[in-house]
Order: C-alpha cells, then sequence, then structure tokens
C-alpha cells in the first residue's frame, strides 16, 4: 500500500529567445540560476533524489493516496453498514490514478486550496469531483470521513519520511560506508603516526583510525534503520468523538490500528489532535549524531590529505585554484562538512519544533515540517560529496612511512612501561627528560636501550622495537568492522 516513487519531471519557466539562441536548457538551466534553494540550483542533482517524496507534488500525491486507501478501508468494513463495498475492479482503478497523479492534477488541488484556503480540504474536495470519472458517485460522503486534516497529513509525512530515508538517505550513506570500508581493508596493518592534539602520538594504522568512523557510522545507520515510525487516525482531538456519534458499536482503536498497519505504520495510541512527532525528533537527532561523525571524518581526511597521506586524483581538465597552478583543493570533504553542518542546523531545529504543541494543537509545527525535505537533503549531499572525494583519493605509502620514520622518540612509551614492569620507579621521568623535545633518532633510541638496567630479553625486544612495529593490536581491531559493513 505504500504510495509509488515517481521519476521527477521537468519544472521550469518558458524558453526565452536568448535561451533558445544558445542551446540551453530553459526549462533547467534559467531554475537552476535562478532557484533560492541550492537543493533546486546548484545541487539540483540531489534535490531530483528527494523530490519524488518531499516536494509539494509529492505531499498531495500522498495525501490523495491516504484519502483513498481510508475509503476503500471503510468500504471493506462489514460493522459500517452505510458504506457500501467498492468493486474490486473499480478500487484498482483509483488506486492507478493516485499512482499516477500527474503535475498538471496535483495543480488542480492547488487550484481548489486557492479557493478554500485549506490544503487537505482542497485534496478532499479534488477527490470528490473525481470519484464520478470512476463510477463511484456514491461513495462521495464517505471520502475524508470522520477524518481531521491532522489524520491525513502525519500518516502523509511518516511516509514521505520513511520513504525518503529508505530511498535515498539509507541507499547513500551505505555507499559510503562501503567505500571507507574498501579504504580499510586496503590499510588494516599500514602503520602510520597517530597525532594526539596534533602532536606526533603512539603509532596505529591508517586502516584502523577508518574503522573508527566505519564502527560509529554504522552504529547511528542501525538506530535509523531501527525507526519506528508512528501515525494516529483519531480526529479532531485524539479521542474518536465524530466515530463514536456515527458507529457506536465499532471498535474504532483497532479498525485505525489495521488501516495504519497497511502502511506499515505503527498507531500511536494517545495523541491530542497532532501525533506528537517523538519519534521524527528520534530520528533527527540520529541523522545529527551521524553527520556530526561525517564532519568528524571530513575533517580528518582534510588533514590526512594536508599531510599528504592520501594523494588526490584530478579529473582531465580539472582546476584547484584560480592563481596557484600547483594546487589541488579537497573540496569534496569541504563540501561535505558544510552541508553536514547546514543539515543540523534544520534538523536541530525540528527536533525541538515539532515535538511542541500549544494545548490540543497549533500550526506552527505544519509549516516547519515543509523544511524535513530540506535537512534531509543537505545530508544526503553531504554523504555524495564525500563518497565523490574517496573516489579521487590514493593512500600515499611512502608520505606515511616517511612521517612515521621521523618520530622515533614515540617508542619512549614502550620504553617507559617495559622499566616499569622490571619496577624502575621513575621511568617516565627518566624518559621524559631523555625525549621530550629532543631530536631522537634510531641511533639514540637503540643506545638508550643498551644503557638501561633490563634483563637481556627484554633490552632485545626493545631493540628490536621500531615505530612501524609500535601498532599494538590496531591491525585486528580495524578487522572487527567487517562484522558491520
Amino acid at each position: 500500500m505504500k504510495p509509488k516513487a515517481r521519476a521527477p519531471s521537468r519544472v521550469g519557466a518558458a524558453a526565452s529567445e536568448t535561451s533558445r539562441d544558445t542551446g540551453a536548457r530553459p526549462d533547467r538551466d534559467q531554475v537552476m540560476l535562478t532557484a533560492l534553494s541550492p537543493l533546486d540550483g546548484r545541487y539540483r542533482h540531489v534535490g531530483d533524489l528527494l523530490r519524488p517524496f518531499c516536494s509539494e507534488f509529492a505531499l498531495i500525491r500522498y495525501r490523495l493516496t491516504i484519502e483513498v486507501e481510508w475509503l476503500l478501508h471503510l468500504a471493506g468494513e462489514e460493522a459500517l453498514a452505510d458504506i457500501p463495498a467498492v468493486p474490486a475492479q473499480r478500487a484498482e482503478q483509483l488506486r492507478r490514478w493516485v499512482d499516477g497523479l500527474t503535475e498538471a492534477e496535483a495543480a488542480g488541488v492547488k487550484r481548489h486550496e486557492e479557493k478554500v484556503r485549506h490544503d487537505v480540504k482542497a485534496a478532499e474536495y479534488y477527490l470528490r469531483g473525481r470519484l464520478p470519472d470512476f463510477g463511484l458517485s456514491q461513495w462521495e460522503p464517505f471520502v475524508h470521513f470522520c477524518c481531521t486534516s491532522e489524520d491525513i497529513n502525519n500518516v502523509a509525512h511518516a511516509l514521505m519520511l520513511r520513504d525518503c530515508m529508505t530511498r535515498v538517505w539509507l541507499p547513500n550513506a551505505r555507499i559510503l560506508l562501503s567505500s571507507i570500508g574498501k579504504l580499510v581493508r586496503e590499510s588494516a596493518d599500514l602503520p602510520m603516526i597517530a597525532r594526539t592534539h596534533g602532536q606526533p602520538a603512539s603509532p596505529t594504522t591508517l586502516g584502523k583510525e577508518l574503522a573508527v568512523f566505519v564502527h560509529r557510522m554504522s552504529r547511528q545507520i542501525r538506530s535509523v534503520e531501527k525507526t519506528e515510525y508512528l501515525a494516529k487516525f483519531s480526529g479532531a482531538v485524539g479521542n474518536y468523538n465524530a466515530h463514536v456519534v456515527a458507529y457506536p458499536r465499532v471498535d474504532w482503536i483497532a479498525l485505525t490500528k489495521r488501516f495504519l498497519e497497511r502502511f506499515g505504520l505503527v498507531q500511536n495510541p494517545l495523541t491530542t489532535q497532532i501525533e506528537s512527532h517523538d519519534y521524527m525528533a528520534e530520528l533527527f537527532h540520529a541523522l545529527i549524531r551521524f553527520n556530526n561523525i561525517l564532519i568528524n571524518f571530513d575533517r580528518d581526511v582534510w588533514m590526512y590529505i594536508s599531510h599528504k597521506y592520501f594523494s588526490q586524483i584530478l579529473y582531465e581538465g580539472e582546476v584547484g585554484s584560480s592563481t596557484m597552478p600547483h594546487k589541488v583543493n579537497p573540496i569534496d570533504f569541504e563540501n561535505s562538512e558544510a552541508n553536514a553542518g547546514v543539515s543540523n542546523g534544520i534538523l536541530d531545529h525540528l527536533a525541538g519544533k515539532i515535538a511542541i504543541s500549544r494545548l490540543q494543537r497549533d500550526l506552527s509545527d505544519s509549516s516547519a515540517l515543509r523544511n524535513v525535505g530540506v535537512g534531509i537533503g543537505h545530508s544526503v549531499l553531504a554523504l555524495r560529496a564525500a563518497s565523490a572525494g574517496l573516489q579521487k583519493v590514493a593512500i600515499d605509502r611512502n608520505a606515511i612511512q616517511e612521517d612515521l620514520d621521523a618520530e622515533w622518540s614515540v617508542l619512549a612509551e614502550a620504553i617507559q612501561t617495559v622499566l616499569r614492569k622490571h619496577g624502575a620507579g621513575d621511568a617516565y621521568e627518566r624518559m621524559k627528560a631523555l625525549t621530550q623535545n629532543k631530536r631522537v633518532s634510531p641511533e639514540s633510541i637503540r643506545a638508550l636501550v643498551d644503557a638501561l638496567d633490563l634483563p637481556a630479553e627484554a633490552r632485545e625486544q626493545l631493540r628490536a622495537l621500531t615505530p612501524q612495529t609500535y601498532i599494538g593490536l590496531a591491525p585486528r581491531l580495524a578487522s572487527l568492522v567487517q562484522l558491520q559493513e
């Protein structure tokens, strides 16, 4: 019963003489150049992914789908004797019409809205006006039966949000995760200097550090996947008032639960006029957490590129700087960071706003929810930018090794730990005096080890240690994320 996604159609103004002369595509190029939102302009390729689920046209189609399915659901209930069953062939025709709704038909709904100044009532009137076309005139009184507009809207928003997440956001998140996972496998045992506070620290492997992000992102993706999309269909203040007057013997809670489950939604039985939107806030907070992890990833990769651990592959003809020919900028990761931040700003506001409604209802959530697609869209844009960036980087093993070879001082941690093992109470202080702010070479480390009062076996162990081999269990830890891809 889920509304079907439809490919976005062409949107735009009529061609001007200038655009025809230059061969430009006015329906697309002009809209992109004059759009206020980047998702409708520069980043329209991402907006196109979301339009089937988050546009005004999509909202109208979802609303009409719910109105149609509610009518058919009522007509299929034996307890509602006054509502005759709809012939199967006519029901199928009605469903096919809604699934294939055209933009011209949606514009007809908007014309009704201009008259009545109520978007859901406009959908109801439009549907009632179309029923005779399907030979269903006698069912007109039962369109929108016992409904408040929020019954239609909250189900529509739940379906729009669910379809947007499952068909757009999650696939793009998994693509990014797969790309990072590929790098993890390539570099699980590649030694690398770690940096804490920006300073050289105990060595790690590149793969293990990237695996940290796979692990963190995977947790938030699982949180998104487990989202329960809630809905209500209980009338003006959530009490089934009109329902009980019309049919006092019907179990309306059970009837509406069955209806919502046809869409794969979970009934919220205790609401005011609106479904409380707490599940939306939970989902948006999960997206914010994911976006924050993505920003962390973008910045770390940016730093690795700065340290030349990753080289960047330019497309033919690509320019890195308008004045410095040598430059190759990590713009994909910068774009990803920026758009994840924009997404967080919108989603954070929505998560706080939509969960609060004065008494039994106010309309401030209605206008705010029209920006859900914008918040998710910028997150999708961030995902796709990071994925694109990863396709243009290559690990520079020589640069990583050279950087690590220059930092033999990191072995001070290992040496002072072995000294402590053998009872040296001042081990930390001794190694600090010998290595802090000093140039440390392989020869000086080995001379230091030879002078230590340690058993021969311990000295040999430390003499054999290098920054490349001092990586602990990093390769093993990197392999753990393979279970989560």
